[in-house]
């Protein structure tokens, strides 16, 4: 195992170009475009709150020193750029993905939801109908360990197959973990084809935040609140 720094800034490279032409892509479509500018209108708002303001912007802060330490600190033992069959790039994304969401919902049901973080998560609970921005409105503690819970999941995951993971490979699983999670709380309401599934992703975390005492703790899939009977039907919404 080395240091690769070199990974390391393909990482990032790779991270920020994914993610710009997505977005880019995504919103070329009229009725996704749509849906941001409905986002938007509910997100300023909410923004105009000096206590909202300032909660986004503390999460934002803490986020930004958690990555950096971990991008520096960690991720160059983590990732190389050693060549491997595409096969094996698809099987550490999901991987990396399925270990952090099992954690992640043993985290959100025992203790986000439990007593020991109960009034913590209970900030972030505020959104009863959640919007793009209600994504960062988390308190800075469950925002540091909802970070390390994924990013841990990389040297994790490494480390039993034996190697570090291939930086591109993580940097779309990156991607996929922070749109997913923003994805969860925007407001979406397009139930046809073929956005059905953006649609029941954001359906069913809304079913989560009627109140506390909801299901669907997992943020990525639904597997294992299936698996563990804390499965919630979705909850659809005709405005923001």
């Amino acid at each position: 195992m080395t240091y690769d720094w070199k990974a390391a800034l393909v990482f990032v490279g790779a991270l920020v170009a994914i993610t710009l032409v997505a977005r880019f892509l995504a919103f070329r479509i009229p009725a996704l475009q749509r849906m941001r500018e409905l986002n938007h209108e509910a997100d300023e708002k909410k923004l105009s709150r000096k206590r909202f303001r300032e909660a986004v912007r503390s999460n934002r802060r803490v986020g930004g020193i958690v990555n950096l330490l971990f991008y520096v600190l960690v991720l160059p033992w983590s990732v190389s750029l050693d060549p491997r069959p595409f096969w094996r790039h698809a099987v550490d994304v999901v991987l990396v993905l399925m270990v952090f969401d099992f954690f992640y919902y043993l985290t959100h049901r025992f203790l986000f939801h439990g007593k020991p973080l109960r009034k913590i998560h209970a900030l972030h609970h505020q959104a009863r109908t959640p919007t793009y921005v209600d994504a960062l409105y988390v308190h800075p503690v469950e925002t540091t360990i909802g970070l390390l819970l994924f990013l841990g999941s990389i040297p994790l995951v490494g480390a039993l197959t034996g190697a570090p993971l291939h930086a591109v490979s993580m940097a779309f699983a990156t991607l996929v973990f922070t749109q997913w999670n923003t994805i969860n709380h925007t407001f979406v309401n397009l139930p046809y084809f073929p956005f059905r599934t953006v649609d029941k992703i954001t359906s069913l975390h809304a079913a989560h935040h009627v109140d506390m005492n909801q299901g669907n703790y997992a943020t990525l899939t639904m597997l294992y609140d299936w698996l563990f009977g804390t499965l919630e039907a979705p909850v659809s919404r005709e405005t923001p």
